[in-house]
């Protein structure tokens, strides 16, 4: 089946002053799941927002083209884009609330525009805020709530006309761990039991391990990588996405950390890369002990990815040149072995 949204060959140019065009977005190739939850990353200015305003189409591509469901955006009469529109909610990193009105009218507003009657209008209102654990505020002002509320209104006003789509734009950078947490089991909750496809753009790799099934990786307005979230996280390819996730992970010295490290273990310092599968673990248990060298772990940093377990672990190698060559060839064999020279290679 083809995937519920596609890009084919996307670009997107903003005219730029002096003749100097900026290529937001440049030949995207993906597809995005019915009913996956998706996370877009990538530094800013990578292209992420601009990708994924052309989903339902506030953008449309300069070059390629955008589907959703059957439906090339770029193709679409007025009527079709209020029909897509209807159909792709969208939740906000400083919420978009109207602070005139209450939360009720606030989620209510959607319905109001799509023409709903007043008494269906107050029965999905209260179904809305119900599902989202803030029945009891819908008399109040968007002032009067915390962030966390504020941003369960936007989630609840998203949800409005029961969108297939559901496109989340750093929505919970602006608020704290732990409201962070009740917001992510909520989308899980929505993704889950309303089957929404969700489109989350963050920078934050523990809303990416928390909630998605697949990531994507965007830099210069390119997807520089693709795939299921520990593969990606586990196993990156490109520098953006290493240095990404040793960033976060923080499994891996610094130059300045690696500096001070040799300055107690002179031996040769490598990094081994830690997976999921059991069998390799208890290989690289079993080569280090077979080798005449002595291995002491100096570093590392082990985290929990989709109840998988993944980083990497920094030993000091000593002993004769010969045996340490022997034994990270044979390491190599099964994980990714990186020796550290002065500086760290991203």
């Amino acid at each position: 089946m083809a995937p519920l949204i596609s890009f084919r060959g996307v670009s997107k140019v903003f005219p730029g002053g002096r003749g100097s065009d900026v290529r937001a977005v440049d030949g995207v190739d993906l597809g995005i799941e019915d009913g996956e939850i998706t996370g877009i990353i990538g530094q800013s200015g990578a292209g992420k927002s601009t990708l994924v305003r052309m989903v339902n189409a506030l953008e449309l591509p300069t070059e390629g083209t955008v589907t959703v469901g059957s439906r090339v955006t770029g193709e679409l009469g007025e009527r079709g884009l209020r029909e897509l529109r209807g159909e792709v909610g969208m939740i906000f990193q400083q919420f978009n609330l109207f602070s005139s009105r209450t939360v009720a009218g606030n989620v209510g507003y959607p319905l109001r525009i799509a023409g709903w009657p007043r008494e269906r209008r107050r029965d999905r209102v209260a179904e809305l805020l119900d599902f989202v654990g803030i029945a009891e505020k819908a008399r109040q002002f968007p002032a009067q709530l915390s962030g966390g509320q504020k941003q369960r209104v936007g989630i609840a006003r998203a949800l409005a006309t029961s969108p297939r789509i559901l496109l989340a734009d750093e929505a919970t950078s602006a608020l704290d761990p732990e409201t962070t947490k009740d917001v992510l089991a909520l989308l899980k909750r929505i993704n889950r039991e309303l089957g929404t496809t969700i489109v989350v753009i963050t920078h934050e790799m523990d809303v990416v391990s928390s909630i998605c099934d697949t990531v994507v990786v965007m830099e210069q307005g390119r997807v520089i990588e693709q795939g299921p979230v520990y593969d990606v996280f586990s196993e990156p390819r490109e520098p953006a996405t290493r240095r990404f996730v040793h960033s976060v992970l923080h499994d891996r010295p610094s130059d300045e950390t690696l500096a001070r490290l040799r300055e107690h273990f002179p031996g040769r310092i490598v990094t081994v890369s830690i997976r999921e599968d059991p069998a390799v673990r208890t290989a690289v248990s079993e080569v280090i002990a077979s080798h005449d060298v002595r291995s002491t772990i100096i570093y590392g940093g082990i985290r929990e990815l989709a109840e998988k377990p993944f980083g990497s672990i920094t030993l000091e190698l000593a002993g004769d040149d010969v045996a340490i060559d022997a034994l990270v060839a044979q390491l190599r064999a099964h994980t990714h072995v990186e020796e550290l020279t002065q500086e760290v290679r991203s």
